[in-house]
């Protein structure tokens, strides 16, 4: 039997269906704080309650595609966003409905708006990631696992560039680690660590046009550089004990 006869013969139906759906973990920083996007469902099952933004893929589209359209769909958020996928979470019996499959993404940008709920979803809004409600289905284990990505990421990769604009001052990429890691970080030694890894940063030859708040000097402004991972890497302060 060649390629064609076999799928000419072959019967989906044969095996349990399983479906597949995409979630978003989408982080932003607002006001100083990591802010996490959630939706509150406006259909069954878990009716009202907060979850992540995501659906189910179409049949004719990428996962990532997926991820995209869904963000859009139920936040109105269409900014270019810096997303990667996460993981993959199966557990036969995380989803009522059936079993599906669901594949997670983290995304990533600055100073996002706020969104508007479309599609199925009642809301839309951003929540600190210090004070998060009780979430739908496995979504609790999902964001924290994309939390703790997003944490690790900023060690060994220029992440936290995509967290400020086009060009930032070293002291704004300091606030980005000090929110993400929920730890306060010397500034002086932060300095000096970010500008010895090569590619990290590159300056502009710019500065900012006025001093700080109390009137000191204007601040030399940076560009992402073309690293794509950091060496040495920025450990958190934990961890760099650990290393010691």
């Amino acid at each position: 039997m060649d390629e064609s006869e076999f799928l000419a013969s072959y019967d989906p139906r044969a095996f349990p269906p399983v479906a597949v759906t995409v979630d978003v973990v989408a982080l932003t920083i607002r006001e100083g704080a990591l802010h996490v996007l959630l939706v509150r469902r406006g259909e069954q099952p878990h009716a009202g309650r907060w979850a992540l933004p995501g659906g189910f893929i179409r049949p004719a589209e990428d996962l990532a595609e997926a991820a995209v359209r869904e963000l859009a769909e139920e936040t109105g958020l269409t900014p270019r966003v810096h997303i990667e996928q996460l993981a993959s979470y199966g557990a036969p019996d995380r989803d009522p409905r059936m079993r599906i499959v669901s594949v997670s993404y983290l995304a990533f940008a600055p100073h996002l708006p706020d969104p508007r709920a479309g599609s199925d979803a009642a809301d839309a809004a951003w929540h600190r990631a210090d004070r998060l409600p009780e979430l739908a289905f496995d979504h609790g284990r999902i964001l924290g696992e994309g939390l703790e990505r997003a944490r690790a990421k900023l060690e060994y990769t220029p992440l936290a560039t995509t967290f400020v604009g086009e060009t930032f001052t070293i002291s704004e990429l300091r606030g980005v680690y000090e929110t993400v890691w929920s730890v306060p970080l010397h500034a002086g030694n932060f300095h000096r660590k970010i500008l010895s890894v090569p590619g990290f940063v590159e300056s502009t030859g710019e500065t900012t046009e006025s001093g700080g708040a109390r009137g000191g000097p204007r601040a030399k402004l940076y560009r992402a550089g073309d690293a794509r991972l950091l060496h040495p890497a920025l450990l958190r302060p934990a961890r760099e004990e650990e290393v010691r």
